[in-house]
This record gives C-alpha cells, sequence and structure tokens, in this order.
C-alpha cells in the first residue's frame, strides 16, 4: 500500500452551525473503506506539531482531521496568539468543544471512504477535551494524552473556566486508552488513580499506560519535556488501540 497523502485546510460546520477552519489529512489511495481520527490539538493551539500529528494518522491509514479550536476567537492569527487570545477569555467552552468535534466527526463520516466508526484523540488540554467529547458524542475509541482536570480541581487564580469531568465519566460512552507521566503534576498520579476507579466503578472499557521519569507533554518532539521511549511506545499503543476499534 503506498503511503503517499493529501493535506489541506478546510472549513465544517461546528458547534451552532459555525464555519470552522480546520486541517484534513488523508491517504492518497480511493480504494476500499476506512476508519476517521478526529485530532483535539494541544492549549499551544492549531500548530504545525499538531498538524504533523494529524498526517501521521493518515499514513497510519486513517482519514484524520483536525480543528481549530480557536478559530472563532482569533481567525487566521498566528497559533501563539489565538492561544492567547483564547486562553485570556477561559478556554474553550465545554458544550462549544463538543459540537465541533461532533462536527469534525460527521465530516469524516460523510467522506466516501468512511466505515462509519471515527475516534478521538487529544493532547494536554485535548486531553480532557477528547474524555468529554467521548462523553457525549457518538465516537468508537477515544485517547488521553495527559489530559489534566478530568479529574482534580484547577489550581487557584486559574484563568481557565472549566470544571472536572467527574459528573460526566459515568456517560462515556466508548473505550479510552489513557497515557500518562508519572511526574506530570496535571494529571498527577493521584488524579489519574481517581480517574481510574472511576471508570472501573461504573464498569467503563480502558486502558491505562504510565512512564516513569516522564512529566507533562512527553509527545511534544519540539519540547524539552519530550521523552523518546514514551511517545515511542505511547504511538505504538494508539496504533493497536485504533487498529482494534477503527479499522485502517
Amino acid at each position: 500500500m503506498s503511503d503517499a497523502l493529501t493535506a489541506s485546510t478546510i472549513m465544517i460546520k461546528g458547534a451552532g452551525g459555525d464555519e470552522v477552519q480546520a486541517y484534513l489529512a488523508r491517504p492518497d489511495n480511493s480504494s476500499g473503506t476506512r476508519g476517521g481520527v478526529v485530532v483535539i490539538h494541544h492549549m499551544p493551539g492549531y500548530d504545525r506539531g499538531t498538524k504533523e500529528i494529524t498526517r501521521r494518522f493518515a499514513e497510519l491509514g486513517y482519514d484524520a482531521i483536525c480543528p481549530n479550536l480557536y478559530w472563532r476567537e482569533a481567525p487566521g492569527a498566528a497559533p501563539d496568539d489565538a492561544a492567547a487570545t483564547a486562553r485570556a477569555q477561559g478556554g474553550v467552552p465545554d458544550e462549544r468543544l463538543i459540537g465541533d468535534i461532533g462536527g469534525a466527526a460527521a465530516h469524516l463520516r460523510g467522506l466516501p471512504t468512511s466505515n462509519g466508526k471515527v475516534g478521538v484523540i487529544g493532547y494536554c488540554s485535548g486531553g480532557r477535551q477528547s474524555v468529554l467529547a467521548a462523553c457525549s458524542v457518538e465516537l468508537d475509541a477515544a485517547v488521553d494524552c495527559y489530559g489534566a482536570f478530568v479529574t482534580g480541581t484547577l489550581p487557584e487564580g486559574s484563568p481557565f473556566k472549566l470544571t472536572n469531568l467527574v459528573d460526566r465519566l459515568p456517560d462515556l460512552r466508548c473505550p479510552l486508552l489513557g497515557l500518562f507521566g508519572n511526574e506530570d503534576k496535571y494529571p498527577s498520579p493521584e488524579q489519574v488513580d481517581e480517574l481510574e476507579e472511576i471508570l472501573k466503578r461504573h464498569g467503563k472499557a480502558y486502558e491505562f499506560h504510565r512512564y516513569d521519569d516522564t512529566g507533562h507533554g512527553f509527545f511534544s518532539t519540539d519540547r524539552p519535556a519530550y521523552r523518546v521511549a514514551a511517545a515511542n511506545d505511547g504511538w505504538e499503543r494508539i496504533a493497536a488501540f485504533f487498529g482494534t476499534r477503527l479499522g485502517a
């Protein structure tokens, strides 16, 4: 099979019917059908690194899309500027996030190559939003990469207008893969323990992996937090998890 792919910036229908910018990457192969992956970007925004991750899922055989969650606040702005604007406004509202991810999933399912299955993955703030989406949108698999405040509470003085997801977790609709660093503060190992206990109590399907000597952001190849062994192992587990639940 060819590993060629195509990638482009498009507009999709998001929450409230809004037109939202998104980055779409697809295998350059029109035969057969395949699953789709919605990539939720981290707090630094809709940036080069997140687009590279989106292309990686296309190389793995999926139709992949990353909606620009800050498009309304700062259309056309540089990623850092857009993230600063969104942060100053308290972050992305949860209900709007749900609508945008639902729109992205619908776009993937509407492609002629779709097999009808869609997963979601998010990093940092996107990890929390991936869990939120999995509790609120019809999805087939979800991955939480070190998402802060799925459990626990925000520190005093935080600029973000959000709460944890403890009350929503009983509504988790699909299997969840969680990847965490044992040196992380948000989420801390204790907060991951709490999440695991809640999922067990409600009989949810989940798979967690934790990495020693690893903190927050260990997938970010352009940051000092990057950890080669943890990231490589994480990618293998993501590929296996989506391969089983989405098909490629």
